[in-house]
């Protein structure tokens, strides 16, 4: 786990010096990285492009289709709702994060919509992997924006 919870970091560092808020996102598959991704909504102007959505398309379009049935997400930090509900229509199997996120959270800290009753799919969470670096790296970026080192 925590092996690709540090791939995870290493795109979260990416999109730090990118400029972006810096979530960092792994999928796996039978012990191997299919997908990675980082934060890219500042560049691409995409409010859609979250470390999570960006990760699921690459997965997608690796494995030939929108079913992701047999994979784990790696995320820096709790999915926000339009990322946990991607990942329940993907039929991702686990969910692995880090820190949690007391504003956006849908996986524990607001909402669960990877296991809510209403839902026909269920995602295996474990949260709280690796959260004291994940957390770091978000308190860090919002640090220097705050300060106006990054705008």
């Amino acid at each position: 786990m925590k092996k690709y919870m540090q791939l995870a970091l290493d795109e979260a560092e990416l999109a730090f010096r990118e400029g972006e808020v810096p979530v960092g996102a792994v999928i796996t598959k039978d012990d191997k990285v299919i997908a990675r991704a980082h934060n890219l909504r500042e560049q691409s102007g995409d409010p859609t492009a979250h470390a999570e959505v960006l990760a699921l398309r690459e997965a997608a379009r690796k494995l030939g289709g929108w079913r992701l049935s047999g994979t784990q997400l790696y995320v820096t930090i709790e999915p926000c709702p339009m990322c946990a509900g991607a990942m329940v229509l993907a039929r991702i199997d686990a969910l692995i994060y880090g820190a949690g996120d007391l504003k956006w959270g849908a996986v524990e800290s607001i909402f669960n919509i990877p296991n809510h009753p209403r839902l026909n799919h269920r995602i295996d969470i474990a949260g709280g992997v690796s959260a004291t670096e994940c957390q770091a790296v978000m308190q860090q970026f919002f640090a220097r924006r705050r300060s106006g080192v990054i705008s």
